[in-house]
């Protein structure tokens, strides 16, 4: 839970008001001028209208250079960032032939795997080579390779679990495959924070969903408690199935989850687990194997394990590892499997080859070395952020952490300023978070250097002060207090 200062809250509050004032006003003067014109409608309704619209126009446009800035580079620890232009006030941007050399703190690359390697790249290119681009068909017409069944035989092996399947898309593996595991009669209980693909995939269901407090064991327990001695709504029937989904790292906090806790729970009402380890598996635990190798609890005790490759493994698509009878089931039902193209050769080995280099398979202790130093990296990269003053979100480990802005002026100029001075960052805001929680998000990477994390450290402390984002006083201020001052618990 975030608790937001008052006068943090206040001046957020008001600045969104401010904005939204404006924003109202101009619309006014805007539907006078434009009923002077004849409309392009044509008796058609809008296309876009409402509140969305509104929020597009007049907030997000006004800084949409932040967003979605195009790169002609691999994402390593450094890319290319390709400079744009507006004459129209950010309504449109230009592409120009210009490019910045960035150090890149946005990317999901936690192992460095996303940029040319010794072992992967070659593999890749053979397979390139050997199987082309795409297989150009669903797995069960002819887009199964030999390279498919060696993935999900090496993903299984690699999580724990007795089989796994994998789709070509992360987000489409929560999104389709939820509605195939449970639907009405059915109860889903979810983390109130858990990701946009599986908030998409419960709705998607059919099944009733309830949401309990992030992260919290025991208002999930409460929960269970009452929905179970409830049952169905109107007809209080049991349940035919509840699933518990929660994530391993949460994407925008950089949270690791409280799993044992959240096993024992499930385990006590009889409930399944579904663990989402998109940010987690490869980037944390001693041998790469996510939150359950980090926390200590068994791969048995959880149903239905989740991940992508598009983070630690440097390609895409997403995978489900679970019991034998599980996989057959979804090879048999789930739409993904059925009918989407399956995952390109060429990035089924990249995971391949990765997994093998994780686990010391090609002969070499690179892997263990990338583990250590992402572990390294992202826990001086939090403290060093913690003692110059930012709230920074997030648990030791996570190779995600979130800096807190808040107010909606400071995350344009957040990432503008870093930009200037060839960092980029990643700022996130409504509706990706609260209104009132707008923050920066930072991913490390074991490709980054100890003097590549000084620069971002210089970098984002500068603009820090500059910006007014150092909620708390820097270390270095709390050893000059006064003596004989307290200090509360």
């Amino acid at each position: 839970m975030i608790k937001i200062p008052y006068l943090t809250a206040l001046s957020t509050y008001f600045s969104y008001g401010l904005l939204f004032a404006f924003g109202q006003f101009r619309d006014f003067f805007r539907k006078i001028f434009d009923s002077w014109h004849s409309s392009n409608l044509q008796g058609y309704a809008p296309i876009c209208l409402g509140l969305e619209d509104f929020y597009i126009r007049r907030l997000y446009l006004r800084i949409q250079d932040c967003f979605g800035r195009p790169i002609s580079s691999s994402p390593g620890a450094w890319f290319d960032v390709v400079e744009r232009y507006s004459n129209d006030n950010n309504k449109t941007l230009k592409r120009t032939t210009k490019v910045t050399r960035c150090l890149n703190l946005g990317s999901y690359n936690y192992l460095g795997f996303a940029a040319a390697d010794e072992y992967c790249t070659p593999r890749v290119i053979e397979t390139l080579k050997r199987f082309s681009p795409s297989t150009c068909s669903p797995r069960v017409d002819g887009g199964t390779t030999i390279l498919h069944n060696e993935l999900e035989v090496c993903v299984a092996n690699f999580v724990g679990k007795p089989a796994a399947i994998v789709f070509g898309m992360g987000y489409v593996t929560n999104s389709a495959i939820l509605p195939v595991l449970i639907g009405k009669g059915g109860l889903i209980i979810s983390d109130s924070l858990n990701h946009n693909s599986i908030v998409n995939g419960a709705r998607g269901s059919g099944a009733t969903v309830r949401v309990f407090q992030h992260n919290t064991p025991s208002h999930l327990e409460e929960v269970l408690r009452q929905q179970i001695a409830e049952g169905q709504p109107r007809t209080h029937r049991p349940w035919k199935k509840i699933i518990v989904i929660v994530e391993g790292i949460y994407s925008m906090e950089g949270e690791l989850c409280k799993l044992p806790e959240i096993v024992a729970v499930c385990k006590k009402y009889k409930a399944y687990v579904y663990l989402d380890e998109a940010h987690s598996i490869g980037a944390v635990g001693k041998t790469g194997r996510g939150v359950c190798e980090l926390l200590g609890v068994d791969t048995a005790d959880v149903d239905i394990m989740m991940g992508t490759f598009t983070k630690s493994f440097g390609s895409c698509g997403g995978y489900i590892a679970g019991s034998k009878e599980l996989i057959q089931y979804l090879k048999y039902n789930c739409p993904a499997h059925l009918y989407a193209t399956s995952i390109s050769p060429p990035a089924a080995q990249q995971i391949i080859s990765s997994i093998k280099v994780i686990l010391g398979e090609d002969g070499s202790s690179r892997g263990a070395q990338k583990l250590a130093r992402i572990r390294e990296n992202s826990n001086f990269f939090r403290s060093e952020l913690q003692k110059m003053g930012f709230e920074v979100l997030g648990d030791n480990d996570s190779p995600v952490m979130p800096i807190m802005l808040y107010n909606p002026a400071k995350i344009p100029a957040f990432s503008r300023e870093c930009l200037k001075q060839n960092v980029a960052v990643v700022t996130v805001a409504f509706p990706a978070t609260p209104l009132l929680l707008a923050r920066a998000r930072i991913c490390i990477s074991a490709s980054h250097t100890k003097e590549d994390l000084l620069k971002a450290l210089e970098v984002i402390s500068q603009v820090g002060d500059l910006v007014g984002i150092k909620y708390f006083p820097a270390e270095s201020d709390k050893q000059h207090q006064e003596p004989g001052a307290l200090k509360l618990e």
